[in-house]
């Protein structure tokens, strides 16, 4: 009964959607219908935000985050810490809104226009005489569901909400001694001496029986856990295996060839001359105007006697790149130009001089020289080329061709992949070791969480069916299907007996490293004379000497007085360290420059704390709560 179902739900969706619609129209919907049983999961100034809220704010936002980059990781997006930040991102737009209207902040018409203008896109849309396309606006607008009136709505809350946390970020400022201060601790040197106490020389003083081992073994069962996992099959549908269905005929060919023969010619070339009188839109009316009447009386001169051009640009143009090669700007194509400039020459015939042409520079008289025709290229000289371009474009079409009959194919004959690649032609790939999480260094549909999120689905576990056609990439679907699983388990003593003597050994060598670094620190404390310590070393955050975060951080912590401060380090299984902090060691003096950019940092980071407390202040002012646990409290549960 239910592979008959799987088989035809298609088929079966319609009817019973109608039987849903009608159950609603004969019983009747509340008006609380969808409401009253979605739970409240933040409060800010008296108001709720419900689960269905923050149900539909996250999934616009990952619509949103989706169409920016369609390479995100989507499992991510839909997990809980993303989720949590969709919330908070709620709370503090109703906290800044509760604000906004607490003080009374709005928004005139001109900052409005302001704040649109900075946005480029918008921008663009400007008109020649500086007006908005309202048409062109409209539709930028509308492509994100939205109206003018709803974006500028949108706009003004916007605006109106930066001015809230605005008036504190953009007050925030630093004194000197306040900087030097938080500079000195960031970039201070330390001399310290270092001595290791490495677990691994320790390891062959430590006794071993199997009684131990099993003992250590028993102990520490999570250590010797071997995750669930599956041996899977699947196929991967990409423009690679859809190219080998493919072969452009000779006609395909040849017409590509006829319909883009201009965008593989070569662009027309001429040799142009001019002669310049700059006039440039800075320049009053009458100073223009000037210029007009001399460029019209060297017009004049120059059509009266062409031979004469060169000379005359010689002596009168004012473009100094051309004037002494008599104007002469070599060989020109389209697009190499300003336009009034271009249309002019490219309308001329050769030896015509133009009448006077008007660009953001001045006046032009042009002079068309030499017009070189560019060469016909032959189709066999580009079949090459045509043949990928013609390729590119059918594996397009037929991409999105195939990918259905893949889709449909995994679904319909789902006990198998076999058939969808016998009929395509694709390759049934095997991979073992497969869990429910991405393996270091996997590439590919094993590198794509939501592939593998299907592998380990009920349906595919249980009944060994292929997953539906996932796209694992731009392009790209991807089916699978278990082999073979296997659940957690813990592997049995015999099989990790070697692994666990060798954890066993590295735990004891680690405590009698400790030991040993303990009793010689009390010595050492008592006696500095007989420490054995390495040389002297100068470290600082900005240059950490080789040493790891541990020592590093230690070091740096350790309270100085007259004498020398002794701190201890326990790095775990890698053994002990003893560090022995000398003093502290002048930095060289800072640039003017350097400390005009360390203070403006340091700004930058006070301006942040600043508005992140008083964002807390209104927070508490607002009531602001968010009743739901973050996700990392909910895992330690």
């Amino acid at each position: 009964m239910f592979e008959t179902i799987r088989k035809y739900s298609k088929v079966l969706m319609y009817p019973l959607f109608l039987l849903i619609i009608l159950s609603f129209v004969l019983v009747g919907v509340n008006q609380n219908y969808f409401t009253e049983k979605s739970p409240v999961v933040a409060k800010v100034n008296g108001k709720d935000i419900t689960q269905m809220d923050w149900d539909n704010a996250h999934r616009v936002a990952s619509d949103r985050m989706r169409q920016q980059d369609p390479n995100m990781d989507a499992k991510w997006m839909d997990g809980p810490e993303a989720r949590y930040l969709t919330l908070e991102r709620m709370v503090r737009d109703q906290v800044i809104d509760a604000a906004v209207q607490k003080m009374h902040l709005t928004v005139d018409n001109a900052a409005l226009v302001r704040a649109l203008q900075e946005i480029p896109q918008i921008a663009a849309l400007k008109k020649p005489d500086g007006s908005l396309d309202v048409d062109a606006y409209r539709a930028l607008v509308g492509a994100q569901g939205m109206t003018p009136e709803g974006f500028e709505a949108g706009m003004r809350r916007d605006i109106a909400s930066r001015q809230v946390l605005g008036g504190v970020s953009n007050t925030a400022f630093a004194t000197d001694a306040q900087t030097q201060l938080a500079v000195d601790a960031l970039y201070q040197q330390r001399e310290i001496q270092l001595a290791q106490f490495a677990a691994k020389d320790y390891a062959s003083q430590v006794k071993t029986t199997d009684a131990d081992v099993e003992a250590f073994y028993k102990s520490n069962q999570e250590l010797f856990r071997q995750k669930e996992q599956s041996t899977i099959e699947y196929v991967v549908l990409n423009a690679e295996a859809v190219k080998s269905m493919i072969k452009p005929s000779e006609d395909d060919l040849r017409t590509y060839y006829k319909e883009n023969l201009s965008r593989f010619m070569d662009k027309e070339q001429r040799r142009i001359s001019h002669i310049l009188i700059d006039a440039p839109a800075s320049m009053s009316a009458a100073d223009r105007e000037k210029a007009k009447q001399r460029a019209e009386q060297l017009l004049a001169e120059a059509k009266a006697n062409p031979a004469q051009f060169a000379e005359l640009a010689k002596k009168n143009s004012q473009d100094t790149g051309s004037r002494d090669s008599g104007g002469d700007l070599g060989l020109v194509k389209q697009g190499d130009m300003v336009k009034p400039f271009e249309d002019a020459a490219f309308a001329m015939k050769t030896g015509e001089i133009s009448d006077l042409v008007s660009t953001e520079y001045g006046f032009h008289i042009i002079k068309m020289g030499e017009i070189k025709t560019p060469r016909t290229p032959s189709f066999e000289e580009l079949r090459a080329k045509i043949e990928t371009e013609v390729l590119a474009q059918q594996v397009q079409r037929k991409y999105a061709e195939v990918a259905e009959t893949f889709s449909n194919m995994v679904f319909e004959q789902s006990d198998s992949l076999q058939p969808v690649a016998e009929k395509l032609g694709l390759k049934i790939q095997k991979a073992e070791h497969v869990t429910r999480t991405a393996a270091p260094g996997a590439t590919g549909a094993l590198a794509n969480a939501t592939f593998l999120e299907a592998l380990f689905s009920s349906d595919a576990l249980q009944n060994k069916r292929n997953t539906e056609a996932i796209e694992v990439a731009p392009s790209t679907l991807a089916s699978g299907r278990v082999v073979e699983h296997f659940d957690a388990r813990i592997l049995p003593f015999e099989e990790v007996k070697a692994k666990a003597h060798d954890l066993y050994v590295e735990q004891k060598a680690a405590e009698l490293a400790r030991q040993d670094a303990q009793a010689k620190l009390e010595a050492w404390k008592a006696d500095a004379a007989g420490a054995k310590l390495a040389a002297p070393i100068v470290v600082s955050r900005q240059d950490a000497k080789g040493q790891v975060p541990a020592v590093l951080n230690a070091a740096m912590h350790a309270k100085l007085g007259e004498a020398a401060s002794w701190v201890d380090v326990d790095l775990g299984n890698d053994g002990y360290t003893i560090v022995r902090v000398n003093k502290v060691v002048p930095r060289s003096e800072d640039s003017a420059e350097m400390r005009l950019r360390q203070k403006q940092e340091f700004e930058r980071y006070q301006a942040n704390a600043e508005t992140l407390a008083y964002y807390e202040m209104l927070k508490e002012r607002f009531k602001a709560q968010i009743k739901v646990p973050r996700p990392a409290e909910t895992k330690n549960s």
